[in-house]
């Protein structure tokens, strides 16, 4: 039998140090990373997503970083293909992938070389769909694709929509088909609730020091619509609220850090219901 080639994927929910400890297993393994974010994809989204930095990098290569234009929807068939490629390529080289992020889906995606159908992008239903909040579209989803209902994340309007674009096309989503071409070893980091909030509420307060907000008012003043900065989500969602004076700061400070703690806690809740148990350790 045909020996799995290794990758290591060290995952787990935001704030949990997962791109140290990633540097941290390159260094010791000749590894070289690529990033499983679904907004450090995207070219000067750095302070808001928490992108790691050159000097953090440790003069490690990293990928899939910066790859996108946060003016365009970059899709997850659109990553797999990507860093595919990568890990292909780190491969031939002798080296160790290591996959380091949270974003389950696109984890998932490579990790099983997940199947998506081929239905091309229907502009004016995502129009129309747009307009919903999305509360409503999961709604209609549950109503539409009940298996697929089920599988999503309730909070990420990006995604329903797309699922609801392939039911209009298909009549359903297909169950995806996976298979795993790899050795995975994974590497969960996590804390208990009162730690990680802790660590959540240090991380939001530096990044705001560090121009989180002026960040997102020069993204603005490049081209990218304030619509778009809150379908990006998290925290460029309450970016586009408070430039639009939706919010006050204080109230984008209170709702942000709240809305994170939520989204780390769907993180764990993805992580165990996707990787095998054994791994799923709090430090």
């Amino acid at each position: 039998m045909k020996k799995l080639p290794k990758i290591i994927v060290v995952c787990g929910p935001t704030a949990t140090g997962k791109s140290d400890k990633a540097v941290s297993l390159a260094l010791e393994q000749n590894g070289e990373i690529i990033s499983a974010d679904s907004r450090q994809i995207y070219k000067g989204l750095d302070i808001g997503s928490g992108k790691i930095t050159k000097k953090e990098m440790k003069g490690v290569p990293h990928y899939m970083l910066d790859v996108a234009s946060p003016l365009r929807t970059y899709s997850v068939a659109q990553f797999q293909k990507q860093a595919s490629t990568c890990i292909r390529d780190i491969l031939k080289r002798g080296k160790t992938p290591i996959i380091c992020g949270g974003t389950g889906f696109y984890i998932d995606a490579i990790v099983h070389e997940t199947s998506f159908p081929a239905v091309k992008a229907n502009t004016p239903l995502r129009k129309k769909l747009e307009k919903e909040n999305v509360t409503n579209l999961f709604t209609l989803l549950k109503k539409k694709d009940p298996r697929r209902a089920k599988e999503i994340d309730k909070n990420n309007k990006a995604r329903i929509i797309r699922a609801l674009e392939i039911v209009a096309a298909l009549g359903a989503v297909p169950k995806a088909v996976k298979k795993t071409p790899y050795s995975v070893k994974w590497v969960y980091l996590d804390f208990p609730d009162d730690i990680l909030k802790d660590r959540i509420h240090t991380r939001l307060l530096k990044r705001i020091k560090q121009g989180m907000v002026a960040e997102a008012k020069k993204l603005h003043a490049q081209g990218l619509s304030l619509t778009r900065m809150e379908r990006l989500g998290l925290e460029y969602r309450y970016l586009a609220l408070l430039l639009q004076n939706k919010i006050t700061r204080k109230e984008f400070l209170e709702q942000l850090e709240n809305e994170i703690w939520h989204y780390a806690k769907r993180q764990r809740t993805w992580f165990k219901k996707h990787i095998p148990k054994s791994y799923l350790l709090e430090r």
